[in-house]
């Protein structure tokens, strides 16, 4: 049965919401379609959030060729790229894996290239939070094997951040480097790098507070494991894709296990509803 057609941009209904946090100044427009957006800011230490959608039965990403974005699973859902637009635009730095760059080489991670319908009411926002025009863009690539002529790198008004390992910067360093790009190398073995140490070169380079974390699974798997994760915002989209052996179809975090002898257990704080879709927001210790 092919997907349903996406649907309108029509305000949120808002079912359940807790007063915590700032009150942020949403524009009018902004206002109308999500309503009241309070977030947390703390002065001595970053609030790391993150946002993602799944299908009924967890699945994050069809892990199909030209079928791996979050789209496929929203179902091209209007509401859920307004809510993402709206999260990057508050976002200080928006961290995202090298796979979630594969899986979408040509985009870029602002609040206007996800939703440029509303390109206008985000850069509103960032202005009267005073935040820059567009976020710090994290990408985290151990072995380095990332492309710098895309987009992401070249944009002139979108600094970038790659945080890869020693011998993944010597591959970089036979690449040209737009100016726009940092690449820092950190110490460790292998390459995978721990959220710690991520985070720790994410607020040397920029000082903001509010950090988004937009996956893949297997580094939200990390920052959960880190206990790193503040927020959890989560489109459940009411869609059943299901899983073959083996097909590799990943769920919101892969790569580690806590329950039940390490369970993480949230406190659900905002839900909204639009149609059929259900907006989630989860607070964790």
């Amino acid at each position: 049965m092919p997907r349903p057609a996406p649907a309108a941009l029509t305000p949120l209904k808002t079912l359940f919401e807790t007063k915590r946090g700032v009150l942020l100044p949403l524009p009018p427009k902004l206002s109308r379609l999500y309503g009241c957006l309070r977030m947390p800011m703390p002065r001595s230490h970053p609030h790391v959030f993150s946002n993602f959608v799944t299908t009924l039965d967890g699945v994050v990403s069809l892990n199909t060729k030209g079928h791996a974005s979050g789209a496929d699973i929203s179902g091209f859902n209007a509401q859920d790229r307004m809510v993402m637009g709206l999260l990057r635009a508050v976002a200080d730095i928006v961290i995202i894996g090298s796979g979630t760059l594969g899986a979408d080489r040509q985009h870029v991670w602002t609040a206007e290239a996800i939703f440029p319908v509303l390109a206008d009411d985000y850069r509103q926002l960032r202005k009267a939070l005073g935040k820059s025009e567009t976020p710090l863009n994290v990408i985290v690539s151990g072995g380095g094997k990332i492309d710098l002529r895309l987009p992401v790198f070249t944009s002139d008004k979108l600094p970038t951040l790659i945080i890869t390992t020693t011998a993944g910067a010597r591959r970089l360093s036979k690449q040209d480097a737009p100016d726009t790009v940092e690449i820092c190398a950190t110490r460790h073995r292998g390459n995978v790098i721990p959220a710690t140490a991520i985070l720790d070169e994410v607020c040397r380079a920029n000082p903001g507070r509010l950090i988004l974390v937009e996956g893949g699974p297997r580094l939200l798997g990390d920052f959960y494991a880190k206990r790193l994760i503040n927020e959890q915002f989560l489109t459940l989209a009411p869609q059943i894709a299901g899983r073959n052996t083996g097909d590799g179809r990943p769920s919101l975090v892969m790569g580690k296990a806590f329950a039940p002898r390490d369970a993480l257990w949230g406190s659900l704080i905002d839900m909204r509803r639009g149609s059929s879709h259900l907006f989630l927001r989860y607070s964790f210790p």
